[in-house]
């Protein structure tokens, strides 16, 4: 008789993918009060000076460093670092200084559907009666979380109802899509670490030159240890220590059922926003975050 496996290891990597969704939902917390401060370009920009310090030492303690890369990794890791980094970040740093964190939150939760959709109309992936019904009920939800509920009368004034915030977090949905889909179809003899890595710095060369050829307005006088906590918070644990335990996930349980977790992110978001800022939850956006997170995991479940 065989002995039962123990299910300890695995009860903490539960409570890590739990932790790195709540990270995740702070993130959303923290861009918005770093907007307070700082243009989303600078925001972005120290977020990944950070972020790349630390993947470095990271790949480097672990992996002997970072692989030289053939031409065709040079140009994967540079579209991963323009779409995953520079665009996706500029685009969420910009809708947090127009929109609520709560509903940031509940729109990035969107990703995952985007991504599958897409793989479907231009990849030909096959999704099958409940992947479509499962994007279809996220993007009611969505729907019902930016009209705030009033389908009808936004049917009539879209722009009252789709402002600058949600175009600037749709444009960052895609860019996280684009920068999923080329790293799962293009991206091959590299580590998850060092594709990562090499991702964050030509991220960070984007952002740098950007700065350097079009300068953000930024008053040092307002910045403040809060500013600072933001982007160690930011670019150490939004970025690293939680994609070091999401990996950890993946390699235990499998990446379909790491993924769920996901799902607690736009909850922490909505909750922490409640709790941190004073921002409401109205009927609308636990209405259409439910749908949302519904139609994702629906979509998860039978891919």
């Amino acid at each position: 008789m065989t002995a039962p496996v123990s299910t300890a290891p695995l009860i903490g990597i539960y409570l890590k993918l739990i932790v790195v969704a709540f990270v995740w939902g702070g993130t959303f917390i923290a861009g918005h009060s770093l907007m307070e401060t700082l243009p989303p370009m600078a925001a972005a920009t120290g977020r990944f000076f950070v972020a790349v310090i630390l993947l470095i030492a990271w790949a480097y303690k672990t992996e002997d460093g970072l692989p030289k890369l053939t031409v065709q990794q040079l140009l994967v890791t540079f579209c991963l670092g323009a779409t995953g980094v520079f665009l996706y970040n500029l685009c969420f740093f910009a809708a947090l200084s127009t929109l609520p964190a709560g509903r940031t939150a509940l729109l990035v939760s969107l990703n995952p559907i985007t991504t599958a959709l897409i793989l479907g109309l231009l990849f030909g992936e096959r999704l099958g009666m409940t992947r479509w019904l499962g994007i279809a009920l996220a993007f009611i939800g969505a729907a019902i979380i930016v009209t705030r509920g009033d389908l009808s009368g936004a049917a009539h004034n879209l722009s009252n109802a789709f402002g600058q915030g949600e175009i600037y977090m749709l444009c960052a949905v895609m860019s996280w899509a684009t920068y999923t889909i080329i790293g799962r179809y293009a991206l091959k003899g590299l580590s998850a670490l060092a594709a990562t890595t090499y991702a964050a710095l030509w991220g960070l060369l984007l952002l740098t030159v950007a700065m350097l050829l079009n300068p953000p307005p930024i008053d040092f006088n307002q910045l403040s240890w809060l500013s600072v906590g933001a982007i160690i918070y930011l670019g150490a644990f939004g970025t690293v220590i939680c994609f070091v335990w999401y990996y950890q996930g993946v390699k235990a349980i499998g990446a379909s059922r790491t993924v769920v977790f996901t799902n607690l992110v736009p909850v922490f978001g909505v909750l922490l926003a409640m709790l941190l800022l004073g921002e409401p939850i109205l009927i609308s956006m636990l209405l259409g975050g439910a749908l949302v997170i519904g139609g994702v995991t629906l979509t998860n479940r039978s891919s």
